[in-house]
């Protein structure tokens, strides 16, 4: 078990500068995929936000749509950045992991609250979907920033 573990070891700490980056592009490319998304979606998504009891659905889903985006990137560029402005990047990273968090609760009270934490109905599961672990990148990012 040692020696598995001692070769696993050398074989993957040239990656672990990498490891990091590839959280933040995985979180990154999906909040901008989902904003992106959304623009295809605009009235049906307005309309859904409406039903839930949401002022203003159709500014809401062009504010949720942009953030999602501008989030995405600003993730990435927090990553980029790190060499250059160190400060400006730790604080974007921080920043951009605050706003997926804000994004994330809003999401799963408005369009998931009917789901459970554990068992339940196949795509209504948390510990089963993808809002969950989203949840926890922006937390991750929030919390850590680019340390």
């Amino acid at each position: 078990m040692k020696l598995i573990n001692s070769f696993l070891n050398r074989f993957f700490s040239p990656l672990y500068t990498y490891a990091h980056f590839l959280l933040r592009a995985t979180l990154g490319i999906s909040f901008f995929l989902h904003g992106y998304g959304k623009f295809k979606i605009i009235e049906g998504f307005a309309s859904f936000l409406g039903s839930q009891g949401i002022l203003y659905p159709k500014f809401i889903t062009y504010l949720v749509a942009w953030g999602e985006m501008l989030v995405g990137i600003a993730i990435i560029i927090g990553g980029l950045l790190i060499k250059i402005l160190p400060i400006l990047s730790n604080l974007l990273t921080r920043l951009s992991g605050a706003a997926v968090i804000v994004i994330m609760i809003c999401a799963l009270i408005i369009a998931h609250s009917d789901w459970s934490i554990f068992i339940g109905e196949r795509g209504k599961v948390l510990f089963a979907s993808e809002q969950l672990f989203l949840l926890t990148l922006g937390l991750y990012f929030f919390v850590k920033g680019n340390n």
